[in-house]
């Protein structure tokens, strides 16, 4: 009993020590924060998705405790000064804030993405790799970097340095010597029509293209955080829907009619990609999503688990193939493909106001019904109380005349008689 008491003592002051790293900030922060490093969470008390984000945000806190960032949190319901100097929209928001330089975090509100978020915004945009041993490193720490090859200088350099300013929330951008450089298994490809001499601004916007044409990996998991920038890619965004539960397992339905393995599924798709890279990678940005929701509101229906679904991130319109789930192959996957490219796949939806309006419909009444079907009763008195109270509104504006004019009719008929 006494070995029980104090295991729960020290995995209480455990979690205390890991809440202690997030500082509390007030209104005397804008006189104090000088050029320090701060990454900030300006959250609400009410706000049930700040709620959420707390044991996240102590995590990040003590992750990032020893480094040159601080990490803190502002009660905007009562601190309104700062939430003012800061322009806070909406609840919660993560800022980095470096002197004058303000960037809000705008990814998935996971410990991992954020605390890649704080470190590469408080780097340097390009960092040097020292040999062919720190590359090796580099790489196999298995996140996605570009990386420039020989002397800093040149409008190509200068161009590279641009770039790792506007992606560093983003991306790693590294940089280093020709000599430590082993072997090259990717590269931007100069095209032979600029002459690097002269063409500074159209190698400029052939490196804008190139690096924003690879900037996700192979098959990448598509959530709310990145699909914003998957749109800016000017490619097909094939999307391979399934669910995912909470401990991040794809579930499926065994006792479906038509049931398929929403993993063998997955592995399908992407091994479509994999065998045939060099074929689609130029108009396909291949990936998968855990969260139907997102793809049912791309699709405006509630698509079949699993499924495939194909985007333009131009035009916003959408394909779908003909066969079902279980009749689809790779070689099935392939020729749907081919169709989107040479254009002969019926498309859907689009970007006109019309679809923007009838998007919005469905995804306030995909909202509503899911709200029902968590709690239905909550969802009857948040909607229900204000109909009443409108009704009597209406009923008292509208109907008040119409009983004073029947009391006013009885009095009249009184008179004559």
């Amino acid at each position: 009993m006494e070995v029980f008491r104090i295991f729960v003592l020290l995995s209480v002051l455990a979690n205390v020590k890991a809440a202690s790293k997030v500082l509390e900030l007030s209104d005397r922060f804008l006189e104090l924060r000088g050029e320090s490093t701060w990454l900030i969470m300006f959250y609400a008390p009410w706000c049930g998705h700040c709620k959420k984000l707390d044991p996240v945000w102590n995590h990040v806190a003590h992750a990032l405790y020893g480094t040159d960032i601080r990490v803190g949190r502002v009660d905007c319901t009562r601190f309104t000064a700062v939430a003012t100097e800061f322009v806070i929209k909406g609840f919660p928001t993560i800022m980095y804030v470096k002197g004058h330089i303000r960037h809000v975090y705008k990814g998935d509100r996971v410990k991992e993405e954020i605390i890649g978020f704080a470190l590469r915004m408080s780097a340097p945009p390009i960092q040097h790799i020292q040999s062919s041993r720190h590359l090796k490193e580099t790489v196999d720490r298995g996140d996605l970097f570009f990386i420039y090859v020989g002397n800093q200088e040149g409008d190509l350099w200068e161009s590279y340095r641009a770039l790792a300013n506007e992606y560093r929330p983003f991306y790693y951008f590294y940089h280093i010597d020709a000599t430590c450089m082993e072997e090259m298994q990717f590269f931007y490809p100069v095209p032979d029509e600029i002459d690097m001499a002269e063409d500074s601004n159209l190698l400029n916007t052939s490196l804008t293209d190139w690096i924003n044409h690879e900037r996700f990996t192979t098959f990448v998991k598509v959530t709310h955080g990145n699909v914003h920038q998957l749109w800016k890619i000017n490619k097909f965004l094939a999307i391979t829907v399934v669910k995912e539960s909470k401990i991040g397992r794809i579930t499926t339905d065994e006792d479906a009619e038509d049931y398929v393995d929403g993993y063998k599924f997955k592995d399908m798709v992407e091994s479509v990609i994999r065998n045939s890279r060099d074929k689609y990678h130029k108009h396909f940005q291949f990936g998968w999503t855990g969260t139907p929701d997102l793809a049912n509101s791309i699709a405006m229906e509630r698509l079949p688990l699993p499924s495939l679904l194909v985007v333009n991130s131009t035009t916003m319109q959408h394909h779908l193939p003909e066969d079902p789930a279980q009749h689809l192959t790779p070689a099935a996957v392939e020729m749907f493909l081919d169709s989107i490219i040479a254009e002969t796949a019926p498309s859907y939806g689009g970007d006109s106001w019309p679809i923007r309006v009838y998007r919005t419909y469905y995804n306030a009444k995909t909202s509503l019904e899911e709200m029902w079907q968590g709690n239905p009763v909550l969802t009857s008195v948040l909607f229900g109380l204000p109909m009443g109270f409108l009704s009597l509104i209406c009923y008292s504006i509208w109907c008040s005349d119409i009983l004073d004019a029947d009391e006013e009719e009885e009095d009249h008929h009184e008179k004559k008689e």
